[in-house]
C-alpha cells in the first residue's frame, strides 16, 4: 500500500521480538560495490556476533537490478555467490570457531564455514517492500523467482472504514469537541478519505491521471484539522473580542459623554466656593506670618543678648575654675601631708634640743599663720635681742589640738600683715618641701601646708572678686533667660497658630486642586470623547458587522476547519472542477452531520490572509483560484511541495518570491546538488530543485521526510553519509515539467503534490497582459503600479485597524489616556489618508480595465486556442 505502514507494521514486529533491524542508506555514490558492503555487515551481525537480524528493503532502494540478483541468492540459499573473500571467510570462521566447538561441530574450514552460514539463515530474516502498481513487480518476480518460491506475501489493502474511525477517535480525543460533534467528525474523516479514492479513480478514468489516496493522507488530514482548527478558533476569538472591546469602548464613550456633562456642572459651583476659602486662607495666614515674622524677629534679638550674656558669664566662671584649679591641689596636698603625721612625729619635733635650720625656719612660718608671737633672746653677736619662735613652737606642737588647728584653719580670712611676713618665709629658698624633707618628715608635711596656706589666699584674692561678679551676673542670666523663656513660648504659640492655618490651607488648596483636575480632566475627556466618536463613528458600523460576520465563522469554525484540511490532505493534485464538486459534496456531509459549517466554504476564506496573497500575486503568482489555493495549501501542509508545473507558472512565482533569499536552484542531474542542499539546509537558504521526473534520488529521503534528530542540542540531519545542521528557516521547493506523471505512493506520500497547471482563467489574464503590454504599454504599467500601490494601501489599512483595535484593547479608560488618543487620532488621520488613496486608485484600476476590456476577446481566443491544441494529446499521442 505505501512504504511507511510497511516499514511503521516492520519495525514494531521487530521490536516486540527484540530483532535489531538494518537499512541500507542511500547516497549520491551508492552502487553495487557500497551494496555488497552492507551484505557483509548483514553477514557479520547475523552470523559472526549471532544477532537476530531484520533486514528492511524496499524497491526505491533497489539503484540497480543487481541488488536484486544478491537479494535472490540471499533467499534461496542463505548465501551471495562471490561476496566474501578468502581473508573475510577466514576471518568469519574464526569468529564462530568457539561457539561451532561447543556445538560439537568439527573445526575444519568448511565445516566451520557451513557452521556460520547456517546461523546466518537462522538469525537474518528478510522484508521487501514491493509496489504491486505498473509493472515491475511482475518483471522481477519473473526475473527472480526466489521472491515467490522463498517469500511469504503479505498483501496490504485500504484501510476498511472501521480502522479509519478508529484512528481517528483515538487522534481526535484531546481537542477539546463535543461528544455529538466528535463523533460526526471521525465520520467525516472516513467519508473524506473514501471520497478521495473516489474521486482518484473518476480522475483516472476521465483524464487519465493518477492519484493515490494513503494512510498518510487520512493522517495528515487528521493532523492538519487538529493543528488549524485550535489556531483558527483562537485567531477567530480574538480578532472578534478586539473588534467587541473597540465597540464597547466607542458605546462607553457616547454613554459617559451625558454624565460627564452632569458631573462638569456639579462640580463647577464646588470649585467655586473651595477657591474663595482658599484665598481667605491666605489673606489669614498673610497676616498672621507678618505678626510672627515681628515677634520672630524680637525674640531672635533677645535670644542674641541672652547667648552673648550667657557666654560672659561661662568665661568669668572658667576663670575662677581655673584660678581655683591652681590652689586647691596644693591645698589638698597639705592637708594629706598633714594628717599623714603622727603623734610620734610632733613628738620626735617637740623632742629636739637643737632642732635643724629648716626645722626652725617651718615652725616660725606655722607660728606667723597661728599669730603666736616669739620670744626675745639674745643674739649669738651678743648686740642686742633677736625674735625665737623655737620655745612657742614646742609649746604649741605640745598641745593635743595642734593639727585640729591646723586643719581648721580660717584661710579664707588670713590677716594682710600675716601673708606680708610669710610671703619672706616661702621665698626663702631654705623654705621648700624637698629640702625641708631631708631634714624632718614631719616638717615637711608643716612646710607644705604653711606653702599651700600662702598659695591658696593669694588665690582667693584674686577669685573672689570674680566669684561676687559671677553670681551678679548668673542671677541677671537668670531673670533675662525667665523672660526669654516667656517670649520663646509665645513664639511658639505663633508659629503652631500658623502650622495649624498652613495645613489648613494646604488641605484646601488640595481639596481645591483635586477639584480642579477633575474639572480639567472632564473637560479633556469630553473633548477626547467628541474626537473619538467623530474620528471613530464610521468605523461602528463596519465593527458591528465584523462581530456578526467573525461570530458566525466562530461558531462555523469546526466544519470549515475540517473541510479546508481536507482540501489540503487530498486535493492537490487535482483541477478545479474536481476540487469544486468534491468540497460541494464535503459542504453537504458535514452540514448533514450536524457539524456547523458555513454554506459556502473556500480555503482562501477559511485559511488565506487578504494582504499576504496580493504579496504573493505581486511575486508572480497568477490570480486564479486554483494557484491561489495551492499557495494556501503550501503554506499550510507540514511536507515539501512538489508542483506538476509544465507552463513553468510555479518556478517563476517561487524565484520572484525567494529572490530576496538568494535562492539556490539546482537539478538533480547537477554533480554536485547534494552539496548545495547541505550548504543550503544548514545556513536556512531557500532551494528549488526543477525539472524532476516519476522518481527522486533517495538520497534526498531523509529531506523530503525531515528526519531531523538533536544532537548536542542542536537539530541535525543526515543526508547520505554526512551529519549537517538543520536550519528552522530552511524551505524546499520541488517542481516537474511534466505534464501529466505518475508518480508512485511511495513518493506521493512523501511531498505534497499540486496541480499548478495553467487554468484557462488564469491563461486569459496572463494574454490580457501580454496583449495590452504590447498595445498599450502605459495602461500596463499604470496597472501594475497600482496593484503594487493597491497591496501596500492594503497592508497600511490592516496595520493602522490592528493599531486602533490594540489601543482600545487596552486596559483602563481610554478617555484617560491622551497618548492613546493622539495615536488613534494620528492612525484615523492615516486611515482616512489611505482610504481615499484607495478610492482614488480603485477608480483609477476601473478605468484601466474598462481599456484593457477592449482586448479581452483577443486573450479570450488565444486561452481557447492553447488549450484545445493541448487537448489534442488525449485524442492521439503523437501531439504531444
Amino acid at each position: 500500500l505505501e512504504f511507511k505502514v510497511r516499514q511503521s507494521l516492520t519495525r514494531l514486529a521487530s521490536y516486540i521480538a527484540e530483532y535489531k533491524v538494518f537499512m541500507i542508506e542511500i547516497t549520491k555514490t551508492y552502487r553495487a560495490l557500497e551494496f555488497k558492503d552492507d551484505l557483509k555487515k548483514l553477514y557479520e551481525m547475523s552470523g559472526a556476533k549471532n544477532l537476530q537480524t531484520v533486514f528492511l528493503f524496499n524497491d526505491t532502494q533497489i539503484i540497480q537490478e543487481g541488488f536484486l540478483e544478491d537479494i535472490n541468492g540471499l533467499l534461496g540459499s542463505g548465501e551471495v555467490p562471490n561476496l566474501l573473500g578468502p581473508d573475510e571467510v577466514a576471518t568469519f570462521r574464526e569468529a564462530v570457531r568457539v561457539d561451532a566447538k561447543a556445538a560439537g561441530i568439527d573445526e575444519t574450514p568448511a565445516a566451520l564455514y557451513e557452521f556460520f552460514l547456517d546461523r546466518v539463515r537462522n538469525n537474518l530474516h528478510l522484508v521487501l517492500c514491493m509496489s504491486p502498481i505498473g509493472s515491475g513487480l511482475r518483471d522481477r518476480i519473473r526475473q527472480f523467482p526466489s521472491l515467490v518460491n522463498c517469500c511469504t506475501i503479505d498483501w496490504f489493502f485500504p484501510w476498511p472504514a472501521e480502522g479509519l474511525i478508529a484512528v481517528a477517535q483515538q487522534a481526535l480525543t484531546t481537542i477539546g469537541l463535543e461528544p455529538k460533534i466528535a463523533d460526526s467528525v471521525v465520520d467525516q474523516c472516513m467519508q473524506f478519505q473514501v471520497q478521495a479514492q473516489d474521486l482518484s479513480l473518476r480522475f483516472l478514468t476521465e483524464v487519465n491521471r493518477f492519484n493515490y489516496v494513503t494512510p498518510t493522507s487520512y493522517l495528515e488530514l487528521i493532523s492538519t484539522f487538529k493543528n488549524l482548527l485550535n489556531v483558527k478558533a483562537d485567531e477567530v476569538g480574538q480578532q472578534k473580542r478586539r473588534y467587541e472591546v473597540g465597540l464597547g469602548k466607542l458605546l462607553s464613550c457616547a454613554d459617559n459623554v451625558a454624565i460627564m456633562e452632569v458631573e462638569l456642572t456639579e462640580l463647577q459651583p464646588v470649585l467655586v466656593v473651595k477657591t474663595r476659602e482658599v484665598e481667605e486662607l491666605i489673606v489669614e495666614l498673610d497676616r498672621e506670618s507678618a505678626d510672627a515674622a515681628v515677634t520672630k524677629e524680637k525674640c531672635a534679638a533677645d535670644e542674641a543678648v541672652a547667648k552673648a550674656e550667657a557666654d560672659t558669664t561661662n568665661e568669668m566662671k572658667a576663670s575662677c575654675e581655673a584660678d581655683l584649679a591652681e590652689a586647691l591641689p596644693a591645698l589638698d596636698a597639705a592637708v594629706s601631708a598633714l594628717k599623714s603625721l603622727t603623734k610620734g612625729d610632733i613628738t620626735e619635733m617637740k623632742s629636739m634640743k637643737t632642732p635643724p635650720k629648716g626645722v626652725k625656719l617651718v615652725m616660725e612660718g606655722v607660728c606667723v599663720l597661728l599669730e603666736i608671737k616669739p620670744e626675745k633672746i639674745a643674739s649669738e653677736d651678743g648686740k642686742g635681742k633677736v625674735n625665737d619662735y623655737w620655745k612657742p613652737s614646742q609649746k604649741l606642737l605640745g598641745e593635743s589640738v595642734f593639727m585640729q588647728r591646723l586643719l581648721d584653719y580660717d584661710k579664707e580670712n588670713i590677716p594682710p600683715a600675716v601673708i606680708v611676713q610669710i610671703k619672706t618665709y616661702v621665698a626663702n629658698p631654705e623654705f621648700m618641701p624637698a629640702v625641708i624633707e631631708k631634714q624632718s618628715k614631719a616638717a615637711t608635711g608643716l612646710c607644705k601646708w604653711v606653702r599651700a596656706m600662702e598659695v591658696y589666699d593669694r588665690v582667693a584674692k584674686v577669685v573672689e572678686p570674680k566669684r561676687l561678679m559671677l553670681k551678679k551676673a548668673e542671677e541677671d542670666l537668670s531673670v533675662m533667660m525667665a523672660d526669654l523663656k516667656v517670649k520663646q513660648d509665645l513664639l511658639k504659640a505663633v508659629l503652631d497658630k500658623i502650622a495649624q492655618l498652613e495645613a489648613n490651607f494646604k488641605d484646601a488648596n488640595d481639596n481645591k486642586v483635586s477639584l480642579a483636575n477633575q474639572v480639567d480632566m472632564c473637560e479633556k475627556k469630553l473633548i477626547r470623547a467628541g474626537k473619538l466618536i467623530s474620528g471613530l463613528g464610521g468605523e461602528r458600523t463596519r465593527w458591528t458587522e465584523n462581530v456578526k460576520l467573525l461570530g458566525e465563522e466562530f461558531v462555523n469554525v469546526t466544519g470549515d476547519v475540517l473541510i479546508s484540511s481536507s482540501f489540503v490532505a487530498y486535493l492537490g493534485v487535482f483541477s478545479s472542477e474536481y476540487r469544486d464538486s468534491y468540497i460541494a459534496q464535503a459542504i453537504q456531509d458535514v452540514r448533514g452531520k450536524g457539524i456547523p459549517g458555513s454554506a459556502t466554504v473556500s480555503l482562501e476564506k477559511v485559511l488565506g490572509n487578504a494582504v499576504q496573497i496580493r504579496d504573493w500575486n505581486i511575486a508572480g503568482l497568477p490570480r486564479d483560484s486554483l494557484s491561489t489555493d495551492n499557495a494556501i495549501m503550501m503554506s499550510k501542509s507540514r511536507r515539501w511541495p512538489l508542483m506538476i508545473d509544465p507552463q513553468g507558472q510555479a518556478n517563476k512565482y517561487f524565484r520572484n518570491m525567494e529572490k530576496k533569499n538568494k535562492m539556490k536552484i539546482i537539478k538533480l542531474t547537477d554533480a554536485d546538488f547534494v552539496r548545495t542542499l547541505e550548504n543550503s539546509i544548514q545556513f536556512g537558504t531557500p532551494v528549488l530543485l526543477e525539472n524532476v521526473l516519476e522518481e527522486l534520488d533517495p538520497t534526498i529521503e531523509p529531506l523530503l521526510l525531515k528526519q531531523t534528530f538533536k544532537q548536542g542540542g542542536v537539530m541535525c540531519m543526515r543526508l547520505g553519509d554526512a551529519t549537517i545542521e538543520y536550519s528552522k528557516d530552511f524551505r524546499f521547493y520541488i517542481t516537474t515539467k511534466l505534464p501529466n506523471p505518475h508518480y508512485m505512493p511511495e513518493t506521493a506520500v512523501k511531498v505534497t503534490l499540486l496541480n499548478f497547471m495553467i487554468t484557462q482563467d488564469g491563461l486569459q489574464d496572463q494574454l490580457l497582459g501580454i496583449v495590452v503590454a504590447q498595445e498599450r504599454p502605459d495602461l500596463e504599467e499604470e496597472k501594475s503600479a497600482l496593484i503594487l500601490q493597491g497591496a501596500e494601501n492594503k497592508r497600511k489599512l490592516a496595520e493602522t485597524e490592528d493599531k486602533i483595535l490594540e489601543v482600545l484593547s487596552a486596559e483602563g479608560n481610554i478617555l484617560e489616556n491622551q497618548e492613546g488618543i493622539q495615536v488613534l487620532k494620528d492612525a484615523k488621520i492615516i486611515s482616512n489618508d489611505i482610504e481615499e488613496k484607495q478610492k482614488i486608485a480603485e477608480e483609477t484600476e476601473k478605468r484601466i480595465d474598462e481599456a484593457r476590456a477592449g482586448y479581452t476577446s483577443t486573450a479570450w481566443k488565444s486561452s481557447i486556442l492553447f488549450f484545445a491544441i493541448s487537448s489534442l494529446a488525449n485524442i492521439e499521442p503523437m501531439y504531444q
